[in-house]
């Protein structure tokens, strides 16, 4: 696989083995992910890029346990993913996975709280502590105790996906996988959504993110770019700050991603 870097001596996070995902249309076989050796590292916030087709999501759903590849393994955590079936899955993500996507599935029957502590209780014991736990996290992204009894309708878009990062990461998860979080929301919100994911993946939170956005992929150390179902290159950049001199930093991306041709 080109342009791979294996870091010597850091902490794994994640490994694939020979990864294929196949699906059937129509009759052909329409290979996403071929054969794919990839190690993730932990406390990295990991940008996987590429062209709509090229596998992203799909690869994020295979490392996740969200989806089971065709071909190979997948060790995550100290677990072999590939061979557990769907119950033992399911256990799994609930301890070990955040997940965040573009749609962002508050349900409407709930208050904002509600669906935070409707995560936090199938894995936390003590109820009185996860509650607290709940509103001092939603507190700390900025949604105040009367937007935590509102229910998603009566909150905007930014303070939805806000609230559906406290509920990603209310288990305290090895890894926070997002797939274009901020898709859907404007210039601000989003800039306050990437804010939130700098400050987590700053205190030790391994973060996975797709994205197709320059802006949104700015904000990770590790760009991977993907193209028909292989990882072809990978970029290293230093961790995103404030301080750091954000010309340079998009010059680098964008000169990365020009001679890949995209």
């Amino acid at each position: 696989m080109t342009g791979i870097i294996e870091d010597m001596g850091r902490e794994v996070l994640l490994q694939t083995r020979k990864l294929g995902k196949t699906f059937s249309n129509g009759g052909t076989q329409q290979h996403v992910l071929k054969n794919l050796d990839l190690t993730l590292y932990q406390g990295d916030f990991t940008v996987i890029m590429g062209s709509s087709g090229s596998g992203k999501s799909t690869l994020l759903y295979a490392i996740s346990g969200m989806d089971k590849p065709t071909l190979g393994e997948v060790h995550f955590a100290g677990r072999e993913l590939t061979g557990m079936n769907n119950d033992q899955l399911a256990v799994f993500r609930r301890s070990n996975c955040g997940f965040v996507f573009q749609q962002i599935h508050l349900l409407d029957t709930m208050s904002v709280l509600d669906n935070v502590l409707s995560t936090a209780f199938l894995v936390q014991k003590n109820r009185a502590q996860a509650v607290d736990k709940a509103r001092e996290m939603l507190d700390r992204v900025g949604i105040r105790a009367q937007t935590q009894k509102k229910f998603p309708s009566q909150i905007s878009g930014g303070e939805a996906q806000r609230a559906g990062i406290v509920r990603a990461l209310i288990n305290s998860p090895q890894a926070l996988f997002a797939d274009e979080p901020t898709g859907a929301l404007n210039s601000a919100a989003s800039e306050s959504v990437l804010d939130i994911l700098t400050e987590v993946n700053g205190q030790g939170q391994s973060i996975i993110m797709v994205t197709h956005d320059i802006q949104t992929a700015l904000r990770g150390n590790r760009i991977l770019f993907l193209r028909d179902g292989v990882v072809l290159e990978e970029l290293r950049l230093e961790r995103y700050s404030k301080h750091n001199p954000l010309p340079d930093r998009q010059e680098k991306l964008q000169s990365f991603l020009s001679k890949l041709g995209w």
